[in-house]
This record gives structure tokens, C-alpha cells and sequence, in this order.
């Protein structure tokens, strides 16, 4: 584990892609921990939305808000196995996987 703050490569990453899929969700992880990326530009809460339906992303420690205010829920506001939870990313990409986003 690296860095664990969003920061500019991470944005890039995002925007460009990335060498490995696990450096790209990586940096996915560290926008929807950020909380404030909720904020920005729509492209970036539709990826990170996609990443959590997908399994390969946990929806955040803490809750945030996007652009209009609307609540994203943290992790721990949603029922197990239920979309951005744990157990979700578990069935769907394995404990590894899991333990990786889960410690970002």
C-alpha cells in the first residue's frame, strides 16, 4: 500500500488509465474514499458508481455528498452483500481484492 490520499496521479490515472487494473481501481478507491470527488464533474461519480456497482470498489469510510447535495452512503450504511459493501466485493472480485480497496 502507498499513498492512501487522492491526489493528482490519481486523478490521471483515472482520466487516462492506467498500466494494471489494480493501479486504476486503486485510484477509483482513493476518489470515493476522498469523499470530495463527489463533487466533481459528473464522468467521475458515474466511474465511481460503476466501479461499485462492478464489485471492484467499496462505497467510502465516511458518507459524503455529491454536487447537488444528495448523501452517498459510507460502507457501513448499507446491509452486507448489498452494493459498495465488503462481502459485495468479496463475491464479486474475492477477499484480496477486497482486503486491497478495504485498506486504501
Amino acid at each position: 500500500m502507498t499513498n492512501t490520499q487522492l491526489n493528482l496521479d490519481d486523478i490521471e490515472l483515472i482520466e487516462d488509465g492506467a498500466e494494471t487494473e489494480e493501479e486504476y481501481y486503486e485510484a477509483i478507491q482513493k476518489a470515493i474514499n476522498s469523499g470530495y470527488a463527489w463533487k466533481m464533474q459528473g464522468s467521475y461519480g458515474r466511474t465511481m458508481m460503476d466501479a461499485i456497482k462492478s464489485g471492484y470498489c467499496l462505497l467510502g469510510i465516511h458518507r459524503a455528498q455529491d454536487y447537488y447535495g444528495n448523501t452517498i452512503p459510507s460502507r457501513d450504511d448499507v446491509e452486507e452483500g448489498t452494493k459498495g459493501s465488503y462481502e459485495y466485493v468479496v463475491q464479486h472480485q474475492g477477499q484480496e481484492w477486497a482486503d486491497l480497496m478495504g485498506n486504501l
